[in-house]
């Protein structure tokens, strides 16, 4: 499930978990390199066994499971790096996953350079230096060619720059490595998904229930797909087969209030959303729900009422001071308010967000990339208020950085943000070759696409990237609920 959280995806993030069990003590090194597999450096045999019961329920998605195990190996070897990563991973705050990487960050240089390698890769991931973060995967699936969490993570950090071949590339090799390996068949499941290919996508996700047909993920998984090909009842009906196996997978009730959404039942979606906050376990999950409240409204036109719910959600953040999700609530804010045409709070909203950032106590590369988005987000607010000059001149500013850090995902959002300038200059040539540079998984790239194409005179395909739009199915997010109905109208 997307999430808004210090650009890491907790859905992504709880399956890139940890490193295979191997011997400890003195004869780990020997072990590690006869098998070919990361070790666990640890020279308590209990905390190995909480730490192997927590890790195969984290990478199964059911993360409020796995902390009591988690919590317990962290206990009995505090020097653990392991723990903390996986604890971090299976966060339900951004408050909590930064304190647990901190901690692991601090542990690494004690444990083998697999780990280091695996701990090091998470931190950049959180910096937003996605280059690095692939950098580290690669040396680490190099190290341990034979190990199928190595691949695994290598292919999470290819899904994340939207190289779906690679991605899959290493997925399969994580699967020839370990064939009963479960996560790798569900990320498996969602690559190929993005890539276009359900009937592969679909072979992955069946994969995945055969090997654990006991536990809620691979049903909810599947049901994503489902619900992606607009079979919205079978989705529904697979998504409740998943809360029949765990009555608190949380995603699924989030599951089954999107295909309401899709179906046009926004009042069902809205009882779901309630359900799930009313049987929230903590704070993530709270915040889960009225987040997904906010998407059912904006997709309804309910700004307003959108809006509120993002400030419950804000609170929710507010009582532990949690920094992070703060300020990613303050940008949701700034797009609801840019949405509704009020420029000026939005502006407002996402300074806010930027000095919440640089008060508090996160690092100083968080900061840095904050400081870099800013110019993304006042951008966008300076294009809705007719400062196309001040608009363009944060794009090339947004542009520039991202490129110096060899960030693919934001650059594709500075073509993004250049496009739509060049598209409100009816210079729709440009706006295409800028928007074709952006994300093709968001719902509002397309829509703009098709409204260039619409400038064009180019009606056929214009159309056709109306109906992209409509149709993207997706785990709803604010970017969709805006365009989901205008596109919906277009395309007719």
């Amino acid at each position: 499930m997307s999430q808004r959280l210090v650009g890491v995806s907790s859905r992504l993030a709880c399956l890139t978990l940890a490193a295979v069990l191997a011997s400890h003590g003195s004869t780990l090194a020997q072990t590690a390199g006869a098998s070919g597999k990361i070790p666990i450096t640890t020279s308590s045999h209990e905390a190995k066994q909480q730490y192997v019961k927590g890790r195969a329920l984290a990478e199964n998605l059911r993360a409020q499971d796995s902390r009591e195990f988690l919590m317990q190996a962290a206990a009995k070897d505090p020097g653990l790096a392991l723990a903390h990563y996986s604890l971090a991973l299976s966060a339900p705050t951004a408050k909590d996953f930064f304190q647990h990487l901190k901690q692991a960050v601090a542990l690494a240089d004690k444990a083998s350079e697999g780990e280091r390698l695996m701990i090091l890769g998470l931190q950049a991931g959180a910096n937003a230096d996605t280059k690095l973060q692939r950098d580290y995967y690669e040396q680490l699936a190099t190290a341990y060619p034979r190990d199928e969490r190595a691949h695994f993570l290598l292919g999470g950090a290819y899904f994340g720059q939207q190289d779906y071949p690679k991605a899959i590339r290493e997925y399969e090799k994580s699967v020839e490595l370990a064939s009963d390996f479960a996560p790798a068949y569900n990320l498996l499941g969602y690559a190929h998904r993005a890539n276009g290919q359900f009937d592969q996508a679909e072979k992955a996700f069946k994969k995945y229930i055969a090997l654990i047909p006991t536990d809620p993920n691979p049903y909810d998984s599947y049901a994503e797909l489902l619900m992606k090909m607009g079979r919205f009842d079978e989705s529904i009906a697979m998504y409740r087969k998943a809360l029949a196996t765990d009555p608190h997978f949380a995603p699924s009730r989030f599951g089954i209030a999107s295909n309401l959404m899709f179906q046009g039942k926004h009042e069902a979606a809205l009882a779901e959303a309630w359900k799930l906050h009313e049987a929230a376990r903590n704070d993530g999950e709270r915040r889960t729900a009225l987040f997904g409240a906010a998407v059912i409204y904006a997709d309804e036109g309910k700004l307003d009422q959108a809006l509120a719910e993002l400030k419950k959600e804000y609170a929710v953040a507010e009582k532990i001071n949690d920094a992070a999700a703060m300020s990613a609530d303050l940008v949701a804010m700034g797009d609801v308010a840019l949405e509704a045409g009020q420029a000026k709070e939005a502006r407002s909203f996402y300074t806010r967000s930027l000095e919440m950032q640089e008060r508090s106590d996160l690092s100083v590369e968080v900061k840095e990339d904050a400081k870099l988005k800013h110019h993304y987000n006042v951008g966008r607010a300076a294009l809705r208020a007719g400062d196309l000059a001040g608009a363009s001149e944060h794009a090339k500013t947004f542009l520039n950085g991202a490129t110096a850090k060899n960030n693919g995902g934001e650059v594709r959002q500075a073509h993004e943000l250049t496009g739509a300038i060049a598209l409100q200059e009816k210079k729709f040539d440009q706006a295409l070759e800028e928007l074709r540079q952006g994300n093709q998984q968001d719902p509002y790239t397309l829509y703009r696409i098709a409204v260039a194409y619409q400038g064009k005179g180019d009606q056929a395909k214009a159309a056709d990237f109306f109906r992209q739009a409509a149709n993207q199915y997706t785990l709803p997010t604010l970017n969709y609920a805006f365009v989901r109905a205008k596109a919906k109208r277009m395309k007719a």
